[in-house]
């Protein structure tokens, strides 16, 4: 099996350490061969469990595989495994055997993954994407591995500079059994270099190539879409509505005393674009009704991408006859959706006629600690809204349709 350069040096210094390690960090940018590292270092800490175990007088020894979720365990470790060569035979308990090792997955998403381990022993453990974790569970997993020559294993990308994980562990490496590696993209040899070239191109600069690229933890102080350009980026109205679009679609961020933002977006060629937007503050519903209807007299039956923090006003727009439905609001995603999208230059804006566009776009700003200020978010959270789940809907189509359908690509519901 062929391995990078840094994937060869980190098995090395387990084989060194390994009596005296107690925690393994790897940490760094996506695609740089981190998870497939651990899933090798795996296979051989649970013979080395065994070994252990058999040591000591345990027949049966265990050992814990945790993940953000068990579709995520699934996704990323498993089915990498199976395809590797390794047999898996899970039983009712979501549990399998491996060279004689009983492997119990747990979920540390939540408090909850903390039941399937309680009061066990455990004779090491695999901890992926491990910034995601909830505190209490990796602590409890870490404490649950006191069985001879324990061995807790991670991975995770970056998060902000203030994480526990990087605070608490990552910064302590070379001490208390703590050993982190730090991966860079161009640490994976195995990728194409044409590959690699078009993605560094693709992932827009600032925090994501920091983290996306470098794997540096660092936080998005500053504007969340810096690369907007108003010189390259700004249509007029009659450019805007002088031509024909594959779909349009509008974005709904709720509030009163804060702002209601709705934002109409149409889509073509790959490119979106911001027609309009409505932004008001302590208006009734009744208004916001009224709003809906002018739009899908003007647009059509178009779909309407609605914040779920208001279940009731959502049900509201159905009963009036609008296709709204309830959007992924994921943060993190949804903000790189748009970096992206703003990056490759496939955003353009009515600009004269989006004052709450102007005032936001410069004011959107990352935080210290890597979260967005939750300030001038209003219209920016709709514009989210439409243009992440826009994208997630394609990457659903694609999966489904032919490929004379994908060169057709018009809508979807």
């Amino acid at each position: 099996m062929k391995l990078t350069t840094k994937q060869h040096q980190v098995i090395a210094e387990v084989n060194r350490t390994l009596g005296d390690l107690k925690l393994l960090i790897l940490y760094g940018a996506k695609r740089s061969g981190k998870t497939f590292l651990d899933n090798l270092l795996f296979l051989m800490l649970v013979a080395n469990a065994k070994k252990n175990a058999d040591e000591v007088g345990v027949t049966n020894p265990q050992y814990i595989l945790a993940g953000y979720t068990m579709a995520n365990i699934q996704r990323n470790i498993l089915a990498e495994l199976q395809n590797m060569g390794v047999s898996i035979q899970m039983n009712k308990y979501n549990e399998f055997e491996l060279m004689g090792v009983r492997i119990v997955q747990t979920s540390t998403g939540s408090i909850s993954g903390i039941g399937r381990i309680r009061g066990m022993t455990a004779f090491g453990a695999y901890i992926n994407e491990a910034s995601l974790c909830n505190k209490v569970v990796f602590d409890e997993i870490r404490s649950r591995c006191s069985g001879k020559g324990a061995v807790v294993i991670c991975d995770t990308n970056p998060d902000n500079p203030e994480h526990w994980l990087l605070k608490d562990y990552i910064e302590k490496s070379g001490h208390d059994g703590i050993q982190a590696y730090h991966f860079e993209f161009d640490d994976n040899e195995m990728l194409d270099e044409g590959y690699k070239q078009n993605y560094k191109a693709t992932v827009p600069a600032g925090m994501f190539y920091d983290r996306y690229i470098k794997g540096l933890w660092v936080s998005g102080e500053g504007a969340v879409y810096p690369e907007f350009n108003k010189a390259t980026m700004t249509v007029s109205r009659d450019d805007a509505f002088g031509q024909s679009y594959e779909r349009f679609m509008v974005g709904v961020d709720w509030g009163f005393n804060h702002p209601t933002a709705f934002a109409v977006i149409g889509y073509k060629d790959g490119k979106y674009t911001l027609m309009e937007e409505h932004v008001d503050r302590k208006k009734p519903m009744a208004h916001w009704v009224n709003v809906a209807q002018d739009i899908k007299n003007r647009f059509g039956n178009i779909i309407f991408y609605c914040d779920t923090a208001n279940p009731e006003h959502i049900y509201d727009l159905k009963q009036s006859g609008i296709k709204a439905v309830f959007a992924d609001k994921n943060v993190a995603n949804g903000i790189e959706a748009v970096a992206e999208t703003v990056h490759n230059n496939r955003f353009n804006v009515v600009y004269d006629d989006c004052p709450t566009f102007r005032s936001e776009i410069y004011r959107y700003v990352w935080g210290k600690n890597g979260d967005v200020v939750k300030e001038n978010d209003h219209l920016m959270d709709a514009i989210r809204y439409v243009i992440y789940n826009d994208k997630l809907a394609i990457e659903k189509n694609k999966h489904s349709m032919s490929i004379d359908d994908l060169s057709k690509l018009k809508g979807y519901m």
